[in-house]
């Protein structure tokens, strides 16, 4: 007979103090890391002019391809190096290049511009690419430590409100980010935001030392390896259980979709979005979270995000946890899909805003569910190898998004680039004159010789660039992945259901 589940708070007083510990690092970490994510993508394409790297879309979504790589298939095996050789050990390691990579994005623009000066064509992409190696490399190490003591302070009745728990925890670091870095960078001030996530990480030292407890050891099966025999094992695991290599294939669309929100999405409320009916609710609380322009900054919009997560996460993730787990991400994947969707295909602030609560609810009833779900598959002396596996859709998504999503924007919805076309195109302007523009000047230039040469606003080019090339079909072709894995987790479902069924009785 089934056991009837324990009340709310039952189930939180029984996490023990290790569960704690890993949250308590897991904020500190996000804090840093989304900070930093909150302003890069308008760091990357900023023009130099705005102490940026000037980079194209393209080479800006290049740049968070080989990042989405590193940080996300490392952990197929840094998770077997933690299980072997320790996982205070592995977070050391993560703090110290983590740090280095911080530092490196805070003196990008300083050592571009030296190397620039000494003949280095492309320094400015290829200086932030080494740095976000960096940090790649780092957060992939400190994941599977953090996500393997979670999997190994949570059970079966417990999994669902701990994970959910720790998304709540990784969204306080990640709704916390943006409201600091918004005023640390000013208008251009972006290496302050740099250093500031480079100091955030050191202070994960103190708890790393002070209070985490290494976790108990469970002997392998196959007994104790060395170096290249655990990178062996830890890539070969994984194609030994075929449902895992499926699920997480299926996964990566959902990926594909979220990491967009983050990664594109800055860069659409910049240039398309009007949030100017947004900005007295963001501005009544922080002055610094408008730009001149009385807009609001894009990452305080994103940060809608994470602080619904953090509002709803906990009673969401208590509900969803008496329901099958992978019809739980089926809803979620439609909700999102949704969300997604939609706030793209808007200029309206308040309703991108609606859209993003909408997004975030389904991502609720996904992303919590999935690490569950591979947290209980795992057997018990692989739980950091196989959070370590759960990553594999996310570096597909992440990869692939960007890959494609970058070159997409670049072709279809870069505000200033399709100005320039339009000039060519219909007001006769020669393509070196308008490829001449610089994107400072490339509106106002367009503005001017709309209605007959008469002039018209920049509000009213922007509506002109809208509806002449409907830059927000690029969201309905990113969209497109996240149908394709809600089909794909349905097919799961049905495919999987009798043994999951079984699995639940036991």
């Amino acid at each position: 007979m089934e056991q009837p589940k324990a009340s709310f708070w039952r189930q939180v007083r029984a996490f023990p103090a290790n569960f704690w510990f890993a949250n308590f690092m897991e904020i500190f970490e996000r804090l840093a890391f989304f900070g930093v994510r909150a302003i890069a993508p308008l760091y990357l394409v900023a023009s130099a002019e705005r102490n940026g790297l000037g980079l194209s879309f393209q080479e800006k979504g290049d740049i968070y391809m080989w990042w989405a790589l590193l940080q996300c298939l490392i952990p197929m095996v840094s998770g077997g190096y933690t299980e072997r050789y320790g996982y205070r050990k592995s977070l050391v390691v993560a703090f110290v290049l983590n740090i280095l990579g911080y530092i490196g994005m805070a003196q990008s623009k300083t050592l571009a511009d030296a190397f620039s000066a000494r003949g280095w064509e492309g320094a400015n992409y290829g200086v932030f690419l080494i740095a976000a190696c960096f940090v790649a490399t780092g957060t992939a190490i400190f994941k599977p430590a953090v996500h393997g003591t979670i999997a190994k302070t949570t059970t079966k009745e417990t999994s669902s409100m701990g994970w959910g728990l720790f998304y709540w925890v990784v969204n306080i670091g990640g709704a916390l980010a943006p409201m600091c870095a918004a005023p640390l960078r000013g208008e251009i001030n972006w290496h302050v935001v740099f250093y500031a996530a480079a100091a955030v990480t050191a202070f994960n030292f103190l708890p790393a030392f002070l209070l985490y407890r290494e976790p108990e050891k469970v002997p392998s099966k196959e007994g104790e390896k060395g170096p290249v025999g655990v990178f062996v094992s830890s890539i070969g695991t994984v194609f030994k259980d075929l449902r895992l290599v499926a699920f997480l294939l299926i996964f990566s669309c959902f990926w594909l979709m979220f990491m967009q929100l983050w990664d594109l999405l800055p860069n659409f409320v910049e240039e398309w979005v009007d949030t100017s009916d947004v900005a007295g609710v963001f501005g009544a609380v922080s002055g610094s979270w408008l730009l001149s322009d009385g807009q609001v900054k894009p990452e305080m919009i994103i940060n809608i995000n994470p602080w619904s997560i953090i509002l709803l996460v906990i009673p969401l993730s208590w509900l969803i946890g008496r329901i099958n787990k992978v019809v739980a991400m089926v809803i979620g994947m439609i909700v999102s899909l949704v969300g997604f969707v939609a706030c793209g295909s808007t200029m309206i602030g308040w309703l991108v805003c609606l859209m993003l609560l909408v997004f975030s609810i389904g991502e609720m009833m996904c992303s919590p569910t999935f690490s569950a779900y591979v947290g209980l598959i795992a057997p018990p002396d692989k739980k950091a190898l196989y959070m370590g596996y759960s990553n594999i859709p996310f570096a597909i998504g992440w990869a692939a998004g960007n890959g494609i999503g970058g070159r997409m924007y670049e072709a279809m919805s870069s505000k200033f680039d399709l100005a320039r076309r339009l000039l060519v195109d219909r007001f006769g302007l020669a393509r070196e004159a308008a490829e001449g523009l610089e994107n400072s000047e490339v509106l106002g230039a367009l503005a001017a010789k709309m209605n007959g040469g008469a002039g018209a606003t920049i509000d009213e080019a922007t509506r002109l660039l809208w509806s002449t090339y409907q830059p927000w079909k690029v969201w309905y072709y990113l969209g497109a992945f996240g149908l394709a894995g809600t089909i794909g987790m349905l097919l799961f479902y049905f495919a999987t259901r009798r043994s999951i069924q079984e699995s639940a009785r036991e």
